[in-house]
């Protein structure tokens, strides 16, 4: 990890949210897809992270971890609730599309599902960054 450096790890963090973003924007207004409840919660803990760690990476900033980490867990705690009752077929959930229904699947990854893994792979990034300072 330490031969990466923090500045690439944080890059890497903004570029695989700017990425998470882009895609749920693209599904909510190129797609026509309407977000439940629980994608308006996860979009809210990942929006930020693109300026954070965008800054964070111009700046060559490490020490942002605990602010990313302070999205990024929480965010990847909802979509693995949102991913759960997915596949149970019930869930607490309301507005929106229905947080149980299956809009739209990317090699057999529902939505819920690559916000999770998005969410896995900026807090393993960020984590690296802090360890390579």
């Amino acid at each position: 990890m330490r031969r990466l450096g923090s500045r690439k790890w944080l890059a890497l963090g903004t570029l695989l949210a700017a990425v998470a973003t882009a895609g749920s924007l693209y599904f909510s207004e190129v797609l026509g897809l309407t977000p439940c409840d629980l994608c308006w919660y996860q979009r809210i803990f990942m929006y930020p992270l693109v300026p954070v760690l965008g800054i964070a990476a111009f700046e060559d900033r490490p020490t942002v971890s605990a602010t990313a980490l302070a999205l990024a867990i929480p965010g990847g705690t909802v979509a693995a609730y949102h991913s759960t009752i997915q596949r149970v077929g019930s869930g607490a959930c309301t507005v929106g599309g229905g947080c149980t229904s299956i809009q739209y699947e990317l090699l057999g990854l529902s939505i819920p599902n690559m916000a999770l893994l998005a969410f896995l792979l900026v807090g393993v990034a960020t984590f690296a960054a802090s360890r390579s300072a």
